[in-house]
């Protein structure tokens, strides 16, 4: 009977372990997520204002020196991160597959002109620099029109600087619910040796002494869910950075160790200081509160 019931307490003391290290990992690994998703927000809000480009159209009697030189020149500018020169008769060719037909043959002659396609780096994808460097390259006399989504870059502008302030306080947000759920959970498990704890006290343990396996307990169990959270977080990295090489999620190592070393902490932290408190509570308890 003694043994039947000794395996029934380790039965419950390890599903209690369980439920601990499950939840505390499952909040961290999505709060690491979020960390994540903080740091590179920036390298995401680059990668989108990368894609637009500035076309500079080029007029019909522009000599193929001074495009040369103009594409040349636009290279080795400052704000380019690429330079692409299209010709008339590529840019028909994409426009008769975009439309399901060949224009020309309506028309009867090619109207689109030679264009060279900027992207400019994200720091210049600005609505007053955009509309500097669109002045400088159209002072040219071979360059007839430098044209630009405008309103998409100012709709892009506005909405990253929302989705980054959201993103901020969702971070705020979530790391407070991630201590609460903790907390809760520790919390949890030290309710239910609540007895044991008074019964210790009684025999004239130290309110430190008690604490103590406890503490290391549930630090344990806390640096085991952060081990499970963190290891989660590289698999997901990884994975991302696999499926969306471009984005560059992996080119900053260091600052990936700090988010995996701020979350390793966290879960050692949190467990340290709820369990203090939870332990606290009960010892300072009298022992007809215990049943409440």
């Amino acid at each position: 009977m003694s043994k039947s019931f000794e395996r029934y307490q380790k039965r419950r003391l390890i599903s209690s372990y369980f439920s601990v290290i499950l939840s505390i990992s499952l909040v961290l690994f999505l709060l690491g997520m979020l960390g994540m998703m903080v740091i590179n927000t920036k390298k995401l809000a680059d990668h989108f204002k990368e894609q637009v480009a500035v076309s500079v159209f080029l007029k019909d009697d522009a000599k193929k020196t001074e495009i040369e030189q103009l594409q040349k020149s636009l290279a080795l500018a400052e704000y380019t991160k690429s330079v692409a020169f299209v010709s008339k008769e590529a840019a028909a060719e994409a426009q008769s597959e975009e439309m399901g037909e060949n224009f020309m043959d309506f028309l009867g002659y090619n109207p689109l002109q030679n264009s060279i396609d900027v992207r400019l780096k994200a720091d210049f994808v600005d609505a007053q620099k955009l509309e500097e460097i669109a002045g400088e390259i159209g002072a040219k006399n071979f360059v007839d029109e430098v044209s630009y989504d405008r309103p998409l870059i100012t709709l892009l502008n506005r909405n990253i600087k929302r989705l980054s302030l959201w993103i901020l306080l969702a971070s705020g947000a979530f790391t407070i619910i991630a201590v609460l759920l903790i907390n809760s959970s520790i919390r949890l498990s030290i309710y239910s040796k609540r007895f044991i704890i008074k019964t210790m006290q009684m025999v004239g343990a130290t309110k430190r002494f008690i604490r103590k396996p406890f503490i290391w307990t549930s630090v344990k169990l806390g640096i085991i869910g952060a081990i499970i959270a963190v290891a989660a977080m590289a698999a997901c990295l990884y994975y991302f950075d696999q499926r969306f090489p471009e984005l560059g999620l992996m080119q900053d190592p260091a600052l990936l160790m700090m988010l995996f070393a701020g979350i390793f902490l966290m879960g050692a932290v949190i467990s340290w200081i709820s369990t203090y408190f939870a332990a606290q509570r009960f010892l300072n308890l009298r022992t007809d509160d215990l049943y409440y």
